[in-house]
């Protein structure tokens, strides 16, 4: 497990493993959010990536009939 100093601007280095494995670039926009007394940062993608995620996904679903209109 890898640890990270906060320098005196309270910033921090990622490790290169974490970089590499979450492919984060320099420059590129992060999502931090605060859960349970931890830190969580999550690479902001653009939607372009997610083209094709769903693919295989059923929707053949039966909606009420209040939704059909």
């Amino acid at each position: 497990m890898n640890s990270v100093t906060i320098s005196t601007k309270y910033q921090v280095v990622i490790p290169r493993e974490a970089r590499k494995h979450l492919r984060i670039k320099p420059g590129q926009k992060m999502q931090v959010i605060l859960y349970d007394n931890r830190v969580v940062l999550i690479p902001i993608r653009p939607i372009s990536e997610a083209r094709g995620s769903l693919r295989g996904l059923n929707t053949d679903v039966q909606r009420d009939e209040e939704d059909r209109v």
